[in-house]
């Protein structure tokens, strides 16, 4: 399994130069049964690369450019009136697929990501008085764009906390947006192969629970967790003023499972502090709700975050 991932890695890079962390990110996310939230500006190949992914991997994507005037059953499906058997038929919206990309959606209005997130919570859409099943692995990656305000509404806290994991993707080095420029001047693109298949996944999955984590680590996950609702208690006395209210009980849950994906990938058969360090940030950051003072002072959860790494002690 090690080698079909670094396969579908090298299957991917055929397109996408650099951006290793939303690689991984996404292969986490699938061997999770967890969803992707991307923050980052346009251009840094994020519908090249879940297309790329779904290539390899033979399974179905689909993506929706999300605007103001989008409606549920834009993403979801409605009934639709047949003229000729004078009945209802069903048209399927979009979310019927393997992977999803959201485009931008924090621009669809409340009652549109309500709708998407209720499907990626439950697996699972209702039209009418019919309920359907999503077909798995299903996996949403979400992106919004932290440049633009205009036309734009904020994902409530309670909806972030829907998603596994929150990449915030850079831009490429210099060296690698030569390779890029190069690549596309020359029409110098290769070729996504299909390497893998669905069942591959799910025998992914299972490999990923079979990750061990000792005790003392899983103590420590859970920790991590605690030290961002009540700082004081593992000496932390001076982040309290910026945190109005600490990560979910879901941050403990993908961590954990975060956490075996990421040993898993790195091609190791336990858990270690490192593998809980290197994803932390993505996990909580965007379930840090921040107080109004550490907005005035300009204090990001990542900040948060890093105190809480270097104070909680590592088994």
């Amino acid at each position: 399994m090690a080698e079909l991932i670094e396969k579908i890695r090298t299957e991917i890079k055929k397109v996408v130069v650099g951006q290793e962390k939303m690689i991984d990110g996404l292969l986490i996310g699938l061997a999770c049964d967890g969803h992707i939230l991307l923050e980052g500006v346009p251009g840094l190949a994020k519908t090249t690369t879940v297309n790329a992914l779904s290539k390899a991997l033979g399974l179905t994507f689909k993506r929706v450019q999300f605007t103001p005037d989008l409606l549920p059953s834009d993403i979801i499906g409605a009934e639709i009136y047949d003229p000729k058997n004078n009945s209802f038929k069903i048209k399927q919206g979009p979310v019927f697929t393997n992977l999803l990309l959201a485009d931008e959606i924090n621009r669809a209005p409340a009652k549109v990501q309500s709708a998407l997130l209720e499907v990626m919570q439950e697996r699972q859409v209702t039209i009418g008085e019919e309920s359907f099943a999503i077909d798995l692995p299903f996996l949403v990656m979400a992106t919004q764009n932290p440049v633009e305000q205009e036309g734009a509404y904020n994902l409530p806290e309670a909806q972030l906390d829907r998603f596994m994991m929150k990449l915030v993707v850079g831009y490429n080095t210099p060296e690698e947006e030569l390779e890029i420029a190069r690549r596309v001047a020359n029409d110098a693109l290769g070729e996504v192969q299909e390497i893998a298949s669905k069942e591959d996944i799910f025998a992914i999955k299972e490999a990923v629970k079979a990750v061990h984590i000792d005790e003392e680590v899983e103590k420590y996950i859970v920790d991590l967790v605690f030290a961002t609702r009540e700082p004081a208690k593992y000496g932390l006395e001076g982040i309290e003023k910026w945190i109005m209210y600490g990560a979910s009980p879901r941050a403990s849950i993908d961590l954990y499972k975060a956490s075996r994906a990421q040993a898993y990938l790195r091609g190791k058969d336990f858990v270690s502090p490192v593998d809980i360090a290197y994803i932390a940030k993505e996990v909580l950051r965007h379930r840090i709700i921040l107080s109004y003072e550490a907005e005035a002072e300009e204090i990001s959860s990542d900040l948060i975050v890093d105190k809480v790494l270097q104070t909680v002690p590592i088994p």
